[in-house]
């Protein structure tokens, strides 16, 4: 966004000045009026130098801001505007017990951002990373209804939830992950090492090898004299595959196709669901309007398929339609879910049926994710068997053959 450099009085009639960063000049100036800044003059102006700085080779390698940090954040800003304290001496004691070096340097600038003027949700609104969309939309509302410090406890809330998905998520994966990677790495390590000592070995008696052995000799070769080609060749295939999905078109692609993946595509989209309906019924219990509800979850959602049905929820709002009506034409509730949300409409109570619906999906992937390892394995046993299957018969048919072929003379 550009830089504006402004000058105004405020509410004393004191000069002020300093730089916002906003789309045009009248979204400064309205940021301006909402602080209680009458602007005198605004001009375009480049990044202030901090901002500037920020840019720089080092940032490549700064610390991150991770979801810990966040949760902490919010917890902690909750507690000090709850016992009373001002925004300004809550944010100075929580840089100062920051134990993360990246934390701590984004309430800096949310301090200095609020001192030239900003509102809180605008000085957010500078570090997309750290705080996404939903976030800032929150705290805006908290900022227009004087709730700021429960719309940061349901902010709290809703990341503690995230941090419990990604945490279940990773436990299951972590024991089949770690078993296919070390599978690949003993078939690399057989193919480049141990097949080429048997091949020199079988080469030596000059015997007549079984197809399944030659196979794998021929297979080791290969992998020994074109090793290089292979490794760029995957190299190449990750970093095409991560330029496809930063395309809109690919990301979407990919995104409707990891919903369909066996075993794990359900607990994808039973969790991206759990996050839509806990996130929008945060936002409805805050007061925000339904169309600008489903805007912000259509853009802060982590799955591109679903987020264009969430849009299109949107639209079908807009034009007038009920939730109802619009969530079944998307195809991605279950009856269930749609029943619930046809009660908490006709009710008006659709934030606490939201709430439900989350609940009820949270349950369902713990379910799922218990029993995910269980069918894994089985698949992975499956593989593993037929691996060592091929290994030892092409490698232990040909010795066994040769001892017979040694032994029948003295046998005779």
């Amino acid at each position: 966004m550009p830089h504006f450099a402004y000058r105004g009085r405020n509410a004393r009639g004191e000069l002020v000045s300093g730089v916002l960063e906003d789309d045009d000049s009248g979204a400064v100036a309205d940021q301006l009026v909402n602080t209680g800044i009458s602007p005198i003059d605004i001009a375009p102006t480049g990044a202030p130098s901090t901002a500037r700085s920020e840019s720089s080779f080092g940032r490549l390698f700064a610390q991150s801001v991770s979801l810990d940090d966040k949760l902490l954040f919010s917890r902690q800003i909750y507690t000090l505007l709850k016992s009373g304290v001002p925004i300004m001496r809550a944010l100075a004691g929580l840089q100062e017990s920051a134990k993360s070096v990246a934390m701590a340097k984004v309430i800096q600038d949310l301090r200095t951002s609020l001192d030239s003027g900003r509102d809180l949700n605008s000085s957010m609104r500078r570090h997309p990373k750290v705080f996404s969309q939903f976030f800032v939309s929150m705290v805006r509302v908290g900022e227009m209804s004087g709730s700021l410090e429960e719309i940061f406890l349901r902010l709290f809330n809703h990341l503690e939830f995230e941090k419990e998905m990604k945490e279940r998520m990773q436990q299951a994966l972590r024991y089949p992950m770690f078993v296919m990677v070390a599978m690949g790495v003993a078939l690399v390590i057989i193919n480049l090492f141990v097949i080429p000592s048997f091949a020199k070995l079988f080469a030596s008696f000059k015997a007549q090898l079984p197809p399944v052995t030659l196979l794998l000799i021929h297979f080791s070769n290969f992998m020994v004299h074109y090793w290089p080609l292979l490794l760029g060749l995957g190299i190449a295939c990750i970093m095409g595959f991560r330029v496809y999905i930063a395309t809109p078109a690919g990301r979407y692609s990919w995104d409707k196709l990891k919903l369909r993946l066996p075993l794990a595509g359900s607990i994808i989209e039973k969790a991206t669901l759990a996050r839509f309906a806990r996130s929008f019924a945060i936002s409805l219990k805050s007061g925000v309007s339904m169309v600008q509800t489903l805007a912000v979850m259509a853009q802060v959602a982590d799955n591109a398929y679903i987020a264009q049905r969430i849009d299109q929820m949107r639209e079908g709002v807009e034009r007038g339609e009920s939730v109802l009506r619009t969530a079944r034409a998307t195809g991605v509730f279950t009856p269930i879910v749609l029943q619930m949300i046809a009660v908490g409409e006709e009710a008006g109570e659709l934030d606490d049926l939201m709430q439900e619906v989350a609940d009820m999906y949270q349950r369902d992937i713990e379910y799922e994710l218990k029993g995910l390892s269980a069918n894994i394995e089985p698949i992975m046993i499956v593989f593993l068997g037929v691996l060592v299957l091929v290994l030892a018969l092409g490698v232990f048919l040909p010795i066994w053959d040769l001892g017979r072929v040694a032994l029948g003379p003295k046998a005779g």
